[in-house]
């Protein structure tokens, strides 16, 4: 097993366009989609959103990639004062599985975590966020950490809302949404058609492209997001970061661009990432001045006939919080998203400080649940 640590900070590129190539390459292979972790949003993240020390790990089999995870050292572990190891996500990714090749998932899981238990700048643990609990790497880290009796814990899972069904847009509309919603719904179509034309576009032609990127940024700022300083066009490196990202997506075939125009006016947008078969529904924006006729709700309602219409996409997941009022109204499918602290070995005093964190952290969780009384 051969293995690789790429340092990657944002003022630098480390990556090579041979290395690119590698990793486009895996992720064409990849036994679980995660459009946050191809080369074309991986990289422009590292470009512009790496504060901090970011390493990409490789694990390599026989000459050929089989693993990628980009993590970085977390001086804390929640409230305790302990360093730890985490899977980068940056606060534009919303999914944090590895890339790992099909086919080679439990040799892809032993070459990263044989890399960290050797590596002298990583302490205490291994903290994985963003898994899907029912996804490949889960069942691979589970199985070798069985294997090798290495310490496991499941320390959080949630529901969130996503898209997976053979049916059409309108059969899906009828099957899963309340009819008091549907016909709700229907009222605020009807009434916004009458202030003008509604028309929903999907962007084809990269000449679009830099303005609609425009489009989006002032749109999303102009609202609450903008008001609290989240909007992405709150800070340069995020607007350059989406720019960067949407550019390379749609270069290979994977940005899903839709907006919701009236009489030609953007009124709302939202981008999705595809890897695969699957999709990652990324941001949305609309105008707030026209809420009265929930226009997020309509472009969700587009985006449910673009996604149900389109063969080459089989499943999209929400990215959304738990318990989403909005989408988990209209979507019926639900993935399950977990995280899990993975203990690290090591020799001498480094694996006895690791061994001791990996305690400590599950000590304090157990004590908080029995404070709460959930155990």
């Amino acid at each position: 097993m051969d293995m690789a640590s790429h340092p990657a900070l944002a003022a630098a590129r480390p990556y090579a366009p041979s290395q690119r190539v590698r990793w486009a390459a895996l992720a064409e292979a990849a036994a679980e989609a995660n459009a946050f972790y191809l080369p074309e949003m991986l990289c422009a993240a590292l470009d512009h959103l790496a504060d901090g020390a970011v390493r990409v790990l490789e694990a390599q089999q026989d000459g050929e990639l089989i693993g990628l995870m980009p993590v970085t050292v977390a001086g804390h572990y929640g409230r305790l004062p302990a360093g730890c190891v985490t899977n980068w996500m940056h606060d534009h990714c919303f999914f944090g599985a590895p890339l790992i090749r099909r086919g080679a998932e439990m040799a892809a899981w032993r070459g990263l975590l044989e890399q960290l238990d050797e590596a002298a700048w990583a302490p205490g643990f291994l903290h994985l966020r963003g898994l899907d609990a029912a996804g490949a790497n889960a069942a691979a880290l589970e199985a070798l950490c069985v294997e090798q009796r290495r310490g496991r814990r499941e320390v959080h899972r949630y529901d969130r809302a996503m898209l997976r069904s053979e049916l059409d847009a309108d059969a899906y509309w009828e099957t899963h949404v309340r009819a008091k919603k549907r016909k709700e719904l229907r009222r605020l179509q009807k009434r916004l058609a009458d202030l003008g034309t509604v028309e929903s576009r999907l962007l084809t032609d990269a000449v679009d492209l830099s303005g609609w990127c425009g489009e989006f940024l002032a749109l999303e700022a102009a609202g609450w997001k903008g008001a609290e300083g989240t909007a992405l066009a709150s800070r340069p490196q995020d607007a350059a970061f989406f720019r960067a990202a949407c550019a390379a997506a749609f270069e290979n075939g994977r940005l899903h661009f839709l907006r919701l125009d009236l009489d030609g006016r953007t009124i709302a947008m939202l981008v999705n990432f595809r890897h695969g078969a699957g999709a990652f529904s990324f941001k949305i924006a609309f105008d707030e001045a026209l809420g009265r006729f929930s226009p997020g709700v309509l472009i969700e309602i587009a985006n449910l006939h673009a996604v149900q219409g389109d063969p080459a996409i089989g499943w999209m997941d929400s990215c959304a919080a738990a318990d989403h009022p909005m989408i988990d109204s209209l979507w019926a499918e639900r993935r399950t998203i977990t995280q899990y602290r993975i203990a690290l070995r090591g020799q001498g005093l480094a694996r006895a400080r690791r061994e001791a964190a990996f305690a400590l952290a599950n000590g304090v969780e157990a004590l908080s649940r029995r404070l709460k009384g959930q155990s």
